[in-house]
């Protein structure tokens, strides 16, 4: 599987457009280092950690910002809905659905073993609670 940057397949512009306008709905604000790293995930094909986002950022910009800053701003744009984070890889990327208006459904990520891209698949909210259902009843947590 090749890896393709998100930003091939959406328009950036659009993208970053679409995040300020849903912060602004949601109270919150799409600060210029918010918004470069966003853009940051937005350009690469990968998930990026903390730290590797901390280095494309002083790249691009020339200026240093620790990674506990990025950590707060990928936060932030969880929270926004604008970007996950793969728990299994501690990374993070941004949305593929950014610039589209449907509700969204859970998202879950198919990950290359060889080339590490990923996909964002949603799943549908039946599925979900079949499967919460089926937990339950086998007296396990999820």
């Amino acid at each position: 599987m090749t890896a393709t940057p998100l930003s091939d397949v959406m328009d950036k512009e659009k993208a970053i457009n679409q995040a300020e306008k849903s912060c602004i709905e949601h109270g919150g604000k799409l600060t210029p280092k918010r918004k470069v790293v966003l853009e940051l995930l937005l350009e690469n094909a990968h998930p990026q950690s903390a730290y590797e986002l901390a280095d494309l950022y002083q790249q691009k910009l020339g200026e240093k910002i620790p990674a506990m800053s990025v950590y707060r701003m990928l936060e932030f744009l969880i929270e926004q809905g604008l970007v996950h984070k793969l728990a299994s890889t501690n990374k993070f990327l941004a949305c593929s659905h950014i610039t589209c208006t449907h509700k969204h459904e859970t998202p879950q990520f198919l990950i290359c073993d060889n080339c590490q891209s990923v996909s964002e698949v949603g799943v549908d909210t039946k599925l979900i609670e079949a499967l919460e259902k089926s937990i339950q009843q086998n007296h396990f947590q999820l």
